[in-house]
């Protein structure tokens, strides 16, 4: 796939891909800004203003319906680490896409009406999905049990709907005058459109969203990894650097819930995004728990059937994240005997080389997802805006998981799988 980039005079990042057999033109606008730099009496106001963010301006008081009216289709999500709204459009109706991406970034309307319905909509979602839903407060709970002073110690939808009914029009105003802004923003666009028409597009509909001046030189995009990301370089008062100290010692909770199974989770540190050792950590996962054939899967629900279900992942996170293996126990098993077996699983991984095969399978399935994605535009844009948050390109990231080897996930099984750099949550049924 042929990337360039280059940055606006107001600071935007414009990237761009060709996507081949297709009709359809997707931009994908990411800010640099989640839950991470939420205030903690203030929670849950990254993914509120993504909501807010569909609620029109003075040029166009319904986002919706003009996409719709084009034939197109768009979305959003917020995580800790950054909020991306995307939207495809046919061929001909790119501009549009254009146009009503630059106007709600420097033109929103936040009037008292549409914040209190949109605060409604989120309350309602954390009530429905993580208050109400069986084990949907394992989140809030494993992280604020791993985390101490970083803000990864909340989940993205915030610590309490209390937080979210505190936001009043003014507040979020400022939130969004801060971090919505060029300087902190990334623009991929994908699909049925040469580089030219995109930079042309970019330049005539964004100009206008100047709210800090930042007269940067035209690049392209490296075609290494280097310290071009926006977490690197970003406006230092956009973005505070949060470090959690090292844990010293195993940490333990047990809580009681109205669930039909007991429920474990066990979780580790692990490094930033901007290590090596990450993508070691998501091959580990991916051995341990990708799919049926999966080690966690394989021994621990079929053989030893100590889990009915269970699964292991790593939060991806931009800071130091954490890497999770969580499973709800079988009829009669203790959680002694479901944290021993996990723990026994560990050990081995440790001990033993993993195979060429295992190992081979586990980065064909990796390749052969991205490879697959890279048909869709959608698909395209979101991705490139992550790679140039991060200062890599989609060969590369490919080529970082075809690097890890046997003895790099041995080495980092023994540096961070450890009892005292680990987090266990006993999620016990009433």
């Amino acid at each position: 796939m042929n990337c360039r980039s280059q940055v606006l005079p107001n600071g935007l990042r414009l990237v761009h891909a060709e996507v081949p057999d297709t009709q359809m033109v997707a931009l994908c606008i990411l800010y640099n800004v989640g839950a991470r730099n939420e205030d903690p009496s203030r929670t849950g106001w990254a993914h509120l203003l993504e909501h807010l963010m569909f609620e029109g301006t003075a040029r166009v008081p319904d986002y919706d319906s003009r996409v719709q009216f084009c034939g197109g289709e768009n979305n959003a999500f917020t995580n800790n680490d950054f909020t991306t709204f995307y939207v495809t459009v046919p061929r001909e109706h790119a501009e549009t896409a254009f146009f009503l991406e630059a106007d709600r970034m420097h033109g929103l309307m936040l009037d008292a009406q549409s914040v209190e319905v949109q605060k409604q909509v989120v309350i309602e979602e954390f009530k429905q999905r993580y208050l109400s839903q069986p084990y949907g407060d394992v989140q809030h709970l494993i992280r604020a049990l791993a985390y101490r002073v970083h803000p990864y110690r909340w989940p993205t939808i915030g610590i309490a709907p209390s937080h979210i009914e505190q936001a009043t029009p003014d507040a979020l105003s400022a939130f969004y005058h801060r971090y919505y802004r060029p300087d902190n923003a990334i623009l991929a666009v994908a699909g049925a459109i040469a580089w030219e028409e995109a930079c042309t597009l970019a330049e005539k509909h964004f100009r206008s969203a100047n709210n800090s001046l930042h007269a940067e030189v035209l690049s392209e995009l490296p075609a290494t990894p280097a310290p071009l990301n926006s977490l690197k370089t970003a406006t230092p008062e956009l973005h505070t650097c949060h470090c959690e100290p090292p844990q010293l010692r195993l940490r333990r909770k047990t809580v009681y819930r109205d669930v039909p199974m007991d429920m474990l989770a066990l979780a580790w540190h692990m490094p930033d995004h901007f290590s090596p050792d990450f993508y070691v950590c998501d091959v580990i996962t991916d051995l341990l728990a990708a799919g049926q054939s999966g080690r966690l899967a394989q021994r621990l629900v079929n053989e030893q059937k100590r889990f009915s279900t269970i699964d292991a992942y790593i939060t991806g996170s931009s800071d130091a994240g954490l890497l999770i293996v969580e499973g709800r126990l079988a009829p009669g098993v203790t959680f002694d005997e479901a944290e021993a077996a996990v723990r026994a699983e560990i050990d081995r991984l440790k001990a033993e080389p993993v195979g060429d095969y295992e190992l081979d399978k586990v980065r064909n399935r990796f390749e052969s997802d991205r490879l697959w994605a890279a048909i869709n535009p959608v698909n395209v844009a979101v991705s490139l805006t992550q790679h140039a948050l991060y200062g890599t390109t989609p060969a590369e990231e490919i080529s970082y998981y075809r690097a890890v080897t046997a003895d790099d996930i041995r080495r980092t099984a023994r540096q961070i799988l450890t009892r005292k750099n680990c987090s266990v949550l006993y999620y016990k049924k009433d």
